[in-house]
């Protein structure tokens, strides 16, 4: 006998979709926040810090680089209660999602930096640029057009990898789409529209990480080392 789709039964519960649909791009928009300020800054420490903080930075990398990130949720959310330190189910997927991207994109990060050469950056300290400077315009700006295409696939990833929160029964896309199916018992309809709304997700947020990349690298070309420390002219100090 041919099996019959119908997927009245799963569009009926299209509330419950929608609100797993808002936590996956909440859940999303954050771990990415979070995850790249983590791994921005690990990049630089791993490059440009002292030895001892290098150190530390190389072995959070390989630490969560190398475990599967099912094994860092479970470790944060039923493990870290023995230390006394206790997380809601979606504290605790924000966190290890935001450390799991965070040490990923340390190292892609640290690639655009190494990317730099040493004589551009002592350029622009001879220049009499401060080394904040520097680090924005000559080293981050650039670095981070080599890296663009890697670090938004990353994100993508990242973005995908959210319903390995659905174990710990954080509210997520995954979740909405379980109990629909225990609901319905439409296993085969519920999540084929549960695949789509992934597709629907991942394509807005490709489209708005090319936006970005739209508006940093082909709109505004990034300075260079004499343009960004050149004095104003006479026309520009009066204007």
């Amino acid at each position: 006998m041919a099996y019959e789709m119908n997927f009245a039964p799963v569009l009926a519960r299209a509330p419950l979709l929608v609100q797993g649909a808002t936590d996956t791009i909440v859940l999303s928009a954050q771990s990415i926040t979070l995850g790249l300020a983590i791994g921005l800054a690990a990049a630089i420490v791993r490059t440009n810090g002292p030895k001892w903080s290098s150190v530390l930075a190389g072995v959070y990398v390989e630490a969560f680089r190398n475990t599967p990130l099912l094994v860092q949720l479970f470790l944060i959310f039923f493990g870290l209660p023995y230390l006394g330190l206790r997380m809601s189910a979606e504290q605790a997927a924000l966190f290890a999602v935001s450390i799991n991207l965070g040490a990923y994109s340390t190292e892609i990060f640290r690639a655009g930096l190494m990317a730099i050469p040493k004589t551009q950056i002592e350029a622009g300290l001879a220049l009499g640029m401060s080394r904040l400077q520097v680090l924005r315009h000559v080293v981050i700006v650039p670095a981070l057009r080599i890296i663009y295409p890697a670090l938004t696939g990353q994100l993508t990833l990242t973005l995908l990898g959210t319903s390995i929160v659905s174990a710990i029964s954080a509210s997520e896309l995954t979740l909405a789409g379980a109990r629909i199916e225990s609901q319905t018992f439409r296993s085969l309809e519920t999540f084929l529209v549960i695949a789509a709304i992934y597709i629907s997700i991942t394509f807005a947020f490709r489209l708005v990480y090319w936006l970005i990349g739209l508006r940093l690298f082909r709109r505004k070309k990034a300075p260079s080392v004499a343009q960004a420390v050149r004095p104003a002219t006479s026309s520009e100090a009066a204007s």
